[in-house]
């Protein structure tokens, strides 16, 4: 693939801006990679996801909370059994192409996303190889779509939702050619496709007919609020972050995320502004609790005891981060009191636990990697200096990220400096780290008592019930110490100050809603 060198993107972009500054209605943003496809959960990455989610929609999508709430429906009835989900379309809404919304473009969308050569990367989580099957899907009429399951699913509208799914995305069929194969997402979302020069740029113009779902005025996650306020949309290739940088005070690029090293000194531009979107990823510390002295749950408490999490978490994310120890992640509607309780830094307490668990200064190696975006060797520092101030001989081992993640996968780690991608429904979270490391040695956690928990809250769909559920894992975590969660994702963006309204959600980046007011 041809990459256009750096010094000629940003030359790219200062002709661009100039060139726009007449109508000022271009919105520049810099990527650090070229997209993988224009294909909704087909050929992805995070970055994909977040240019293509911008153009396409599914039957329901994420609120700011986690949560899921119709979007190209307008209501999803769930029958008495769990077993049926009924989806009324919105009235009116348009495809790019002009085409009316109707329930036949679903049932195609479908057909085309459970079709194995579509090759999309959710298919088994509905067609029953990772449990949950499918069974049928009709459209009674042209506004309605049902869907019926083969067991209850509390994460049913959760996968569908999910942005790597593609939000499974309701496409127009001319969105592929005519012998099926992929053309360009032809959707119902605010911006459209219009042109993607590989290695420079894609550019994405105003759908003028678009509606925004619901009846608020608010932005909320991918439900709200999803105005086109930009004439066009620039994601423009720019792989260095000292020319993202230098492009966001030139004015030549409208937002981009930034080294979170950059913050300070982009907080006293006047020209920019810096935001630290929050999300769901997890930053931990995950403990092999079969390992010969790891497996003494009281030595896994005096480590906990040892760390002022606090201070790990603020030197690890240059004061960006916020402590959490749970599985649910702090901008979740299920984070509640009992999922803000702490482990408490007490090292007199540790050197106890530590006698009491028979401690004789074995070594303890942490693994972490370098990778630039994650705190694996930062965390992996600063908690070896507080493990050792209470005594235990702690060692870091610096691996390749290939290396550690295949530890991880066979369970061959006694500390491992570790982060994990985003689940939003709780018990995804929970169920991503636990479970039977004997059927599956890259578990961390292995207590029934917690698997039986996790299984109801799969099955379970009533929100109070389901907080039930999270609150008592989240007590049963802090006692057993199978890992420590330290903190969630926090990323460091900056916009413009020409901008106004933009939003990243997960690491991505939302084109609507936002304005450009003048240069």
């Amino acid at each position: 693939m041809h990459h256009l060198p750096v010094s000629r993107a940003l030359a790219l972009s200062l002709a661009l801006a100039a060139a726009g500054a007449a109508q000022a209605a271009t919105l520049t943003i810099a990527q650090p990679a070229d997209i993988r496809s224009t294909n909704p959960g087909v050929n992805r990455d995070n970055t994909t996801d977040g240019v293509v989610l911008n153009m396409v929609e599914g039957l329901v999508g994420y609120r700011e909370n986690g949560t899921v709430a119709p979007l190209l429906a307008k209501s999803v009835d769930l029958s008495e059994d769990g077993l049926t989900y009924t989806f009324k379309l919105r009235d009116g809404v348009k495809f790019h192409n002009g085409a009316t919304l109707t329930s036949a473009d679903v049932l195609w969308s479908w057909q085309r996303y459970m079709d194995p050569k579509t090759d999309w990367r959710c298919r088994s989580d509905f067609d029953g190889r990772n449990g949950l099957k499918v069974t049928d899907v009709t459209a009674p009429d042209a506004q309605t779509v049902v869907i019926k399951i083969d067991r209850k699913s509390a994460v049913f509208l959760d996968s569908l939702a999910r942005t790597d799914c593609g939000m499974t995305a309701i496409l127009s069929k001319d969105s592929v050619n005519a012998d099926g194969s992929w053309k360009q997402p032809v959707g119902t979302g605010p911006y459209q496709f219009k042109e993607w020069k590989r290695g420079e740029y894609v550019l994405l113009t105003a759908f003028k007919d678009y509606v925004s779902p619901g009846a608020g005025d608010k932005p909320d996650g991918y439900v709200g609020a999803k105005r086109p306020l930009a004439d066009e949309v620039r994601f423009l290739v720019v792989p260095d972050p000292s020319t993202a940088k230098a492009g966001l005070v030139s004015g030549a690029i409208d937002a981009s995320q930034i080294t979170i090293t950059d913050v300070a000194e982009l907080k006293n531009n006047a020209a920019v502004s810096v935001m630290s979107p929050h999300d769901a990823t997890k930053h931990t510390l995950l403990f092999q609790t079969q390992d010969p002295v790891l497996k003494n749950v009281k030595l896994r408490q005096a480590i906990a005891a040892a760390l002022d999490i606090p201070q790990v978490v603020a030197a690890a994310s240059e004061g960006l981060g916020q402590l959490n120890n749970s599985a649910v992640y702090a901008g979740s509607a299920y984070y509640q009191e009992a999922e803000k309780r702490t482990y408490k830094y007490d090292p007199a307490r540790a050197q106890q636990l530590l006698k009491e668990a028979g401690y004789k200064g074995e070594p303890i190696v942490i693994y972490a990697n370098k990778r630039a975006h994650v705190p694996s060797y930062q965390v992996a520092v600063i908690a070896q200096a507080m493990m050792q101030a209470v005594g235990i001989n702690a060692k870091i081992e610096v691996l390749e990220w290939a290396t550690q993640l295949d530890r991880y996968n066979t369970g061959k780690y006694q500390i491992s400096s570790f982060t994990f991608s985003s689940r939003i429904d709780p018990a995804l979270s929970f169920e991503q780290f636990a479970g039977d490391k004997s059927k599956q040695p890259r578990k961390v956690w292995d207590d029934p008592e917690a698997q039986k928990l996790i299984d109801e809250s799969f099955l379970e769909s009533d929100p109070a019930k389901r907080q039930k559920l999270f609150d008592q894992l989240h007590a049963l975590m802090l006692e057993q110490t199978p890992l420590l969660v330290l903190y969630n994702g926090a990323d460091a963006w900056a916009t413009n100050k020409r901008v106004q309204g933009f939003s990243v959600w997960e690491g991505k980046p939302r084109a609507w809603e936002t304005k450009i007011v003048g240069k």
